[in-house]
């Protein structure tokens, strides 16, 4: 008797024995097959019957990266080990990304602060507290957030066409200024590109 699995998977891979049982194809065998293996990677719908000791022999002979380079086999184990699809670490991506740069809306308050008195992640405008580096470098560019990248781009230039040295003549307050501003630029840049 045989007993018939439920996953369509399993099922997919289980050895099949019908009424009229293939032969094992292995030369010199007169056993039945009622094993089957794909005949190549390239055709894994279409396959080969063994019976079982002939089936392990097949199989332990099977080389999937046969003919692949280093880089191929690569490729295929990182896509393999997330299912064929991107990731991201915790904690960033681009939902997180745009709820740091202030680009989400909590229609229903679900961010808010809560009838128990718990501290929300979010301030009072609704967007998350990136961190004091990136509150002291938007204030330096005269910025707040919400923000985006043309607005800082646009803080930015303006900011150094006013404290750059050449203008300023020979000032040492200057070169400093042109310094801080070259840092925040380069933490805020960092915070809405991540």
């Amino acid at each position: 008797m045989v007993t018939k699995l439920h996953t369509p998977i399993l099922e997919r891979y289980a050895a099949h024995v019908d009424e009229g049982a293939k032969p094992c194809e292995w030369p010199g065998c007169k056993d039945e097959g009622p094993h089957r293996a794909p005949r190549s990677k390239d055709e894994p719908e279409d396959f080969r019957w063994f019976c079982k000791d002939h089936a392990r022999q097949y199989n332990k002979a099977w080389n999937f990266f046969e003919g692949m380079t280093d880089h191929q086999v690569e490729a295929i184990v990182r896509h393999d080990t997330v299912w064929n699809r991107p990731s991201w670490p915790i904690g960033s991506g681009p939902a997180i990304n745009a709820f740091m740069r202030g680009e989400f809306s909590d229609p229903f308050e679900a961010f808010s602060n809560d009838s128990a008195g718990r501290a929300s992640p979010n301030d009072a405008d609704g967007s998350a507290d990136p961190g004091a580096e990136v509150h002291r470098a938007l204030a330096i560019l005269g910025l707040d957030i919400p923000v985006d990248v043309s607005t800082v781009k646009a803080n930015y230039k303006a900011l150094v066409k006013r404290h750059h040295p050449d203008a300023q003549g020979r000032d040492t307050d200057s070169d400093d200024k042109i310094k801080q501003i070259n840092h925040a630029y380069q933490v805020v840049m960092s915070f809405l590109e991540t």
